[in-house]
């Protein structure tokens, strides 16, 4: 086997032993490196934090341009080494992946929702969304957790496999490093809309092929359903206020059988966003279903990162 193909062969083997991991294994409990990323962010959010783009771009550059360095050392000392390459790959995708640990915290609350624990069922879904959840209903919960899954299944799943296809253990490191600086400082308020600026926008364009790849990942997911998922993507997915929420949520929507989107309350600030689908509004039964959807979604998406790993040409 050529060196080329070496590398090809052990990037796509990589990258299913870590989605593999993620499955059977999910997030370790203490320890995780995206923790301590998180804290290293937080560190120097606090030392350079102003109401500045250009701070903001400073700050992006630096965490993810450092996580992409550390990818690319990791590569260049394992690249002649087909089994080190394969483990390296493999733990750096376990590492960036969070699909086992959504749909845990998805079914947490589905869990006090099938118990009519309003209030633990508010409180578990502040684990999974940013907006106010106070005063939701149960369908709002609902809705919210079908959202967030179908969501996060882009963000930490189907993104990441496909920057990993394309780009080996930096492309993994820094779309997490992006996509974790995003849910820090990526928010429209005062102390964040312009800082988190970069951060914001950076993370919108890493996620535009993996938000592509989930949506296209569902037609085949979910092959009884693909028509209407098609056709709810195409006709709702522009409304949405992310380029890529839209994507994967109406998507979502249409397979399932249900409506997306509404009003949703984040602090002093109510957001209208335009609904996707044509059926029901989500409740309680609908929240497994769209883990077992996105369980579907991942293997799909991961198989077919491992495709594009095998058919790019790399150097040795």
């Amino acid at each position: 086997m050529s060196g080329s193909s070496a590398l090809a062969f052990s990037r796509a083997a990589g990258l299913l032993l870590g989605f593999a991991a993620d499955r059977f294994l999910g997030d370790p409990r203490r320890g995780h490196p995206v923790a301590t990323f998180g804290t290293v962010a937080g560190g120097l959010e606090r030392r350079l934090h102003a109401d500045s783009r250009p701070r903001g771009v400073a700050y992006t550059t630096v965490l993810v341009g450092g996580c992409a360095a550390l990818g690319i050392g990791l590569e260049r000392c394992a690249r002649r080494r087909p089994v080190l390459h394969a483990a390296v790959t493999a733990v750096a995708t376990w590492t960036v992946l969070g699909g086992r640990s959504l749909e845990r915290e998805a079914l947490a609350v589905h869990d006090f929702l099938a118990r009519d624990d309003l209030d633990g069922a508010r409180h578990r879904l502040t684990y999974l969304v940013g907006r106010d959840t106070s005063a939701l209903s149960p369908e709002e919960i609902a809705r919210a957790v079908v959202e967030s899954v179908a969501e996060n299944t882009s963000d930490a799943v189907t993104a990441p496999l496909v920057w990993g296809a394309v780009a080996g253990v930096p492309g993994l490191l820094a779309h997490r490093a992006s996509n974790t600086l995003d849910a820090m400082v990526g928010y429209r308020n005062a102390r964040f809309n312009r800082f988190g600026w970069a951060s914001a926008r950076l993370d919108d364009v890493l996620n535009l092929p993996g938000s592509r790849l989930a949506g296209l990942a569902v037609l085949v997911a979910e092959p009884s359903r693909s028509g209407r998922a098609w056709a709810v993507w195409r006709r709702d997915a522009a409304g949405h206020p992310s380029p890529n929420g839209g994507v994967v949520e109406s998507a979502f929507a249409g397979a399932l059988g249900i409506t997306l989107g509404g009003t949703n309350r984040y602090g002093d600030r109510v957001e209208h966003r335009p609904t996707m689908g044509d059926g029901p509004v989500p409740t309680a039964v609908d929240v497994p279903r769209s883990t077992a959807l996105a369980r579907r979604v991942g293997v799909v998406a991961a198989f077919g990162a491992a495709l594009v790993a095998l058919l790019r040409r790399q150097k040795p």
